[in-house]
């Protein structure tokens, strides 16, 4: 075919062809003329559908079933509506969601260097490093208020009671590494 007979089957313009061949989106044959057949396949494959004249039915292309599970799952993961498994999704329809996840990824990137997003490794040691503080306070808290707690309770008995530091102080230990040990115990969440 001739150029002119191209931009005619193809329905574009003969400019359009000629930036195609320039761009090599066309097959030739050996005297010059075009492989209609074969150059509507490489410009099928090199043409972006959202751009393309034609009608939305004819720009429908479907997407691969890796891409389509990937994008919806993060769009669930982010509340929002995922096609249907196996319905296949549209070129726009991927084009949309990865313009949203684009978007996300920009306001947490800017969340970050607002340091409002801090990197969930070292959040998570500070917690650890909070909490093994915390333990250590109450296994050591027994010691230093045993003699304390006898004295009161010697005071406030109206009998002459003598407590004894070392008792008091061996009954609060092991209720408190008790209680420890129990809020430090695996606990399932109440669903209901």
């Amino acid at each position: 075919m001739s150029e002119r007979q191209y931009a005619a089957h193809a329905g574009i313009s003969r400019g359009a062809v000629q930036k195609a061949r320039a761009a090599g989106r066309l097959v030739l044959h050996p005297d010059g003329s075009i492989d209609a057949a074969a150059s509507d396949v490489r410009r099928a494959e090199a043409t972006d559908p959202a751009r393309s004249r034609r009608g939305p039915a004819e720009r429908v292309r479907p997407v691969p079933e890796a891409a389509v599970a990937a994008v919806g799952e993060t769009l669930r993961e982010q509340g929002l509506a995922a096609p249907p498994a196996n319905s296949g999704m549209t070129f726009l329809q991927a084009r949309t969601a990865n313009e949203v996840l684009k978007a996300q990824e920009r306001r947490i990137r800017l969340q970050k260097l607002k340091g409002e997003l801090v990197e969930r490794a070292r959040a998570e040691a500070l917690v650890f490093r909070l909490a093994r503080e915390e333990r250590e306070a109450w296994v050591t808290w027994p010691a230093r208020v045993a003699a304390l707690m006898a004295a009161e309770l010697s005071a406030a008995c109206s009998e002459e009671v003598n407590v004894e530091v070392a008792a008091m102080q061996k009954i609060l230990e092991d209720h408190v590494r008790s209680h420890l040990e129990e809020l430090a115990a695996p606990r399932a969440p109440d669903l209901t």
